[in-house]
């Protein structure tokens, strides 16, 4: 573990468990053994990390929240407090056959307070998912995300505001953000159903 490391005393690290420099583990945090935390991130009072998860550079879990084995967790993800994450679809408490079903949230992506995301699906870089939504399936990039099940609101910017249309012709959309100007163009594939 590097010496830069802040564990609160009532946190529980296994001992083989890594921890980048500048990370912060607070209150009753538990982390378990073969677990890769990432540097400069900082886990609230009340994170369970299970075994073997890799978390990256940066991410910020506040309180509350468990991530099961078969979530990855990209570079400056952010977890909203209580948010859910499942790992099998098919759940019992006397499983026969149970296996990992892998979910992916890739770089720069926020899951708001309370939402749920159902194993399997990929949710996109710079997505925002909306407090209490449940995310069934994959999420595009810089998509803002709401509701049960969760569905496309509209598009946000790497800064987190809300982007509005400022072009759009066949498969190419262009979108601003007023707050900070950037321009993020995206282009859709079009396929006809069969």
């Amino acid at each position: 573990m590097h010496p830069l490391v802040q564990i609160h005393p009532t946190a529980e690290v296994a001992a083989d468990a890594a921890i980048g420099k500048g990370t912060k583990v607070w209150h009753y945090a538990q982390i378990r053994s073969g677990a890769e935390i990432g540097e400069n991130c900082n886990l609230g009072k009340g994170v369970y990390i299970d075994a073997g998860v890799k978390i990256g550079n940066g991410v910020k879990i506040q309180n509350g929240i468990s991530v099961y084995a078969g979530v990855q967790v990209e570079d400056d993800v952010l977890l909203g407090p209580n948010c859910t994450f499942t790992n099998d679809l098919y759940p019992r408490a006397f499983p026969v056959d149970w296996k990992v079903i892998p979910t992916r949230l890739r770089k720069g992506c926020s899951i708001g307070a309370n939402a749920t995301i159902v194993c399997g699906v990929t949710i996109g870089e710079y997505s925002l998912i909306a407090a209490g939504a449940v995310v069934t399936e994959d999420t595009l990039p810089y998509s803002v995300m709401l509701g049960n099940p969760a569905r496309l609101k509209s598009f946000a910017c790497k800064c987190g505001r809300e982007l509005r249309k400022i072009h759009g012709a066949g498969d190419l959309l262009r979108l601003t953000c007023s707050s900070c100007g950037r321009v993020l163009s995206l282009r859709f594939e079009l396929h006809e159903p069969q």
